[in-house]
C-alpha cells in the first residue's frame, strides 16, 4: 500500500530546508537587533480563542479553521494564525501584570482549509513579531522598519509598502454608515460574502477580491476619511517616522487586512514576483484584541508573513545559497582504514567539525565522487599504508594542494578549524 500526501500538505526534502534555515536564521539574527524575544505557543487552542479574537464573522473562522472537539466534547482547533496565540500566552502568564511591554518574535506551522495554490498550503509556516503594551506611533513605525530589514537582509529589492489607518472603534460606527451608503445602490450585484458583510460588517467588503465587485469597492469612501482626531494624529505621526526612515510607501484608502482585531495602523509589504498574490507580510495594529479575549485594555502591534512565500520569491529571484559544505571527507581502503576512518570521524564531529564517511563500502572512485558531491571543503585517504604509518595526506579540494598530517584527532580538529576560519 502506498500514500500520498494529504492534499494542502507539503514536504520539505534537505534541499528545500536549506532555504528555510537562510530565512529562519536572517529572522532571529533580525529579531536580536530589534530585541524582540522568541516565544513558542501549542498548535492546538480552545476554538473560542479564535472566533473571539479574530471575529466570528470573518472569513478564517466561517470557512477555514480545521475544528474538532475532544474527548469532553470541548471545541478545539489546529491554529490558523499566531496574534491570538500569542495575546492568549501573554494572560496566561500573567505578562499583563509582571512585564507588561513586550516584543515577541515567533515562527511555526498554522492550518488553513483553503484552496491550496502557490506559495500557500492548508499547513503554512508563518514568522511574526508582536509588540505589546504601548500606543506611541514609534512601535508601529519600527515594525514596519523590522519587515523592511529583514527583506533587505534577505538581498529582496523592489519592494513597496501599502499602509493605511482604519481608525478605532469609536470610528467605526459613522464609517460603516458611510460604506452602507456607497453600496447600497450596488449590494444586489456583489458576491454572496459581499452581501452577508453588508449587514455584519461592511468594512470587510474592502477585503473581497472578486472581481465582479472590485469596481464597487474602487470607488468606496476610505477609513482615513472618518479618523477621529486622535486616530488621524496617530496615523500622521507613523508617516513622518517612516518618511525621517526614508521608507517609500503608498496610502492605500481601502487597505484593510481580513481580521477583526485590527485598528488604526495597517499595512502590506508586497512583491511583484508572487502574481496577483503579491502580499508577503502583513500587519497592524490590534489595541482591542487582547481585552477581547479576557484581558485588561492593552495595545498591541505587530506583522506575519508565510515563510513558503518568502522562500519562493528568493528562489525565483535567483538569490545565490552557499552550498553546506562538510569540513572533510574520509575515504578509506580496507577494513583497517575504515575502522580508523569511522573512528576520526567520531572524534571530529565531537569537536565540532562537519566530517562524513562512505557507509556502504563502495570503491575508493566512488566515495571520491561523494566527496565532490557534497564539496567537501578537504579529503583523506585511509589506506593499509596510512594506518601503519599514522599519517596521511590531507587534501584541500578547491586548490588541490596536499600536505601530510597526522592521524590524531587533536591536531586534525586544529588544523581543519584554521582552514575553515581562514575560508570564512
Amino acid at each position: 500500500m502506498s500514500y500520498d500526501l494529504v492534499r494542502g500538505m507539503n514536504d520539505l526534502l534537505p534541499e528545500e530546508v536549506a532555504w528555510w534555515r537562510l530565512v529562519e536564521e536572517t529572522i532571529r539574527d533580525v529579531a536580536r537587533r530589534y530585541n524582540y524575544r522568541e516565544i513558542r505557543f501549542p498548535i492546538v487552542e480552545y476554538t473560542d480563542l479564535f472566533t473571539r479574537g479574530i471575529g466570528e464573522a470573518t472569513e478564517v473562522v466561517t470557512k477555514q479553521m480545521f475544528t474538532f472537539p475532544d474527548q469532553k466534547g470541548r471545541s478545539l482547533s489546529l491554529r490558523p494564525e499566531g496574534t491570538a496565540s500569542v495575546a492568549r500566552a501573554y494572560l496566561t502568564h500573567g505578562l499583563q501584570t509582571t512585564a507588561p511591554f513586550q516584543k515577541l518574535l515567533y515562527l511555526g506551522p498554522m492550518f488553513r482549509y483553503e484552496k491550496p495554490q502557490k506559495g500557500r498550503y492548508r499547513q503554512f509556516h508563518q514568522y511574526g513579531i508582536e509588540a505589546i503594551g504601548s500606543l506611541d506611533p514609534s512601535l508601529d513605525a519600527e515594525v514596519i522598519a523590522f519587515a523592511w530589514t529583514l527583506m533587505t537582509d534577505l538581498g529582496l529589492g523592489g519592494l513597496s509598502l501599502r499602509l493605511n489607518s482604519i481608525g478605532c472603534e469609536q470610528d467605526r460606527a459613522p464609517y460603516h454608515a458611510a460604506l452602507r451608503a456607497h453600496f447600497a445602490d450596488s449590494i444586489g450585484a456583489m458576491c454572496d460574502n459581499c452581501r452577508r458583510r453588508y449587514d455584519d460588517n461592511p468594512l470587510r467588503i474592502l477585503d473581497c477580491k472578486e472581481e465582479t465587485c472590485r469596481p464597487f469597492i474602487g470607488t468606496a469612501p476610505g477609513p482615513v476619511e472618518h479618523l477621529c482626531e486622535e486616530c488621524a494624529a496617530h496615523f500622521a505621526e507613523v508617516q513622518a517616522l517612516l518618511d525621517r526612515l526614508g521608507l517609500d510607501y503608498t496610502i492605500d484608502p481601502h487597505l484593510v487586512r481580513g481580521l477583526d482585531y485590527y485598528t488604526r495602523t495597517v499595512f502590506e509589504l508586497i512583491s511583484d514576483d508572487l502574481g496577483s498574490q503579491d502580499s508577503l507580510l502583513g500587519g497592524g495594529r490590534y489595541d482591542g484584541l487582547i481585552e477581547s479575549v479576557g484581558g485588561p485594555e492593552t495595545p498591541g502591534v505587530g506583522f506575519a508573513g508565510g515563510l513558503e512565500r518568502l522562500v519562493i520569491v528568493l528562489q525565483e529571484r535567483g538569490t545565490a545559497l552557499d552550498p553546506e559544505r562538510v569540513d572533510l571527507f574520509i575515504a578509506s581502503i580496507g577494513d583497517n582504514g575504515r575502522r580508523l576512518a569511522f573512528e576520526l570521524t567520531e572524534k571530529l564531529r565531537s569537536a565540532g567539525l562537519a566530517v562524513e564517511i562512505d557507509h556502504r563500502a563502495r570503491t575508493l572512485r566512488k566515495q571520491l565522487a561523494l566527496a565532490n558531491q557534497l564539496t567537501a571543503r578537504h579529503l583523506l585517504v585511509l589506506g593499509e599504508d596510512e594506518v601503519a604509518s599514522g599519517t596521511a595526506k590531507l587534501k584541500e579540494m578547491d586548490s588541490g594542494e596536499e600536505r601530510d598530517v597526522r592521524l590524531d584527532s587533536e591536531v586534525l580538529a586544529a588544523e581543519l578549524a584554521d582552514d575553515r576560519r581562514g575560508s570564512e
